[in-house]
């Protein structure tokens, strides 16, 4: 069997890492950058932080800062059409999930033409261009957007999300800087590190999973489930961990896959506009728990990880057990909601969200199979 790694060409880690922006933009002889972010990083001076350093530096640049959570078509062609009249030959993705996600759809489709309706785009898609290159800058530490080949874009008409999987989208550079990850409130570095222990988590379990993921996988598992409720807190120390961590799983689940627990999550986003990470982390437990019979020895080495208490001689339907309840018991204690209720769900809708969710890509890579009336089960055990 044939294994694949894709990374970024370069990544910046640690406080400053910024800094080495304006180096990486004349290395690469760019002559103008469109700055992809939102209005609230701006009105947070986080993106001044940037801007301060290439306007230093005397590198053109235009801000594009109309990105939604859960980022739309229209937003999406909306930026497309900026890029195209910006004449920027690089863009510089400024924020969570949301704006990178953005930024790797507006550079895809500015290089691929032909795939300017978006959805085309859904699945793994075999574009002929890379992107225009990307420079990324996360200011969340948990979708690890900056170093994945995947990203998200919401069809609200239909009320759906769909995963785009392209190996021409991932950033060229990443600067992963823990200073600009300072100003998470607390939900949502709650909600944004959960999601990072899902992706490793579900990397590490998923059936394309394999010897050098899973080292990264368990390591990031390791820093996140020890470090997240201090970051939760304001611990500096405990961001600059987090930074790494969610990176490391990223790197990971990027190459490998994900599985049910966002399968599932998607739906939830796009019917009832859920953070994504709220959704992971709320769904977390009780799919793991669904899983557990179809993961071998897996919960035990995961359970290491997380240091719990006889990981390695505990019968092993023990430690799996310990394990789900170890993981929910960390959301509990961040805040995350345990029931899909308090995100709004509604049972009417169950049936239709199980449907969008036992299509989603991300679903065929969980190690249980699975089918309609399963996850349809699982949503209403949840409700």
């Amino acid at each position: 069997m044939v294994n694949r790694m894709i990374l970024n060409e370069t990544a910046y880690f640690g406080k400053g890492a910024i800094q080495q922006i304006a180096a990486e933009v004349k290395k690469r002889s760019f002559q103008k950058g469109l700055v992809v972010t939102d209005k609230g990083l701006v009105a947070a001076g986080l993106v001044e932080k940037v801007t301060t350093i290439l306007d230093k530096a005397e590198l053109a640049y235009e801000i594009y800062d109309k990105i939604l959570p859960n980022p739309t078509l229209e937003v999406v062609k909306q930026g497309v059409e900026v890029l195209s009249t910006s004449g920027a030959d690089y863009i510089l993705a400024i924020g969570g999930g949301s704006p990178i996600d953005t930024a790797k759809a507006l550079g895809i489709i500015h290089t691929n033409p032909e795939y300017a309706d978006i959805v085309s785009l859904e699945g793994e898609v075999k574009t002929q261009h890379p992107s225009l290159p990307i420079l990324a800058v996360p200011t969340t530490s948990g979708t690890a957007a900056e170093v994945t080949i995947n990203y998200v874009i919401t069809d609200e008409k239909r009320n759906r999300k769909f995963v785009c999987v392209d190996p021409h989208d991932i950033p060229v550079c990443a600067f992963i800087d823990s200073e600009m990850m300072l100003g998470m409130p607390r939900a949502l570095c709650a909600a944004t590190g959960m999601d990072a222990l899902t992706h490793a988590i579900e990397g590490y379990i998923t059936k394309g999973a394999w010897e050098l993921t899973d080292t990264l996988h368990l390591k990031a598992i390791e820093i996140i489930s020890k470090a997240l409720p201090h970051s939760v807190e304001g611990d500096l120390q405990a961001r600059e961990e987090m930074a790494l961590g969610q990176y490391m799983a990223g790197m990971g689940f990027s190459n490998v896959g994900l599985g049910l627990v966002h399968g599932m999550a998607h739906p939830l986003s796009a019917w009832y506009n859920v953070p994504h990470g709220v959704a992971c982390a709320s769904l977390l437990p009780i799919v793991m728990d669904y899983n557990k019979a179809y993961t071998g020895e897996k919960y035990r080495d995961i359970a290491a990880a997380m240091g719990i208490k006889d990981s390695r001689t505990a019968p092993i339907e023990e430690i799996r057990d310990k394990t789900v309840q170890a993981v929910q018991a960390l959301g509990e204690k961040v805040g995350i909601p345990q029931t899909i209720s308090e995100l709004g769900a509604k049972s009417e809708d169950i049936e239709a969200i199980a449907n969008d969710a036992l299509q989603d890509v991300c679903t065929g890579g969980n190690p249980r199979p699975t089918n309609l009336e399963e996850i349809t089960a699982l949503y209403q055990a949840m409700l």
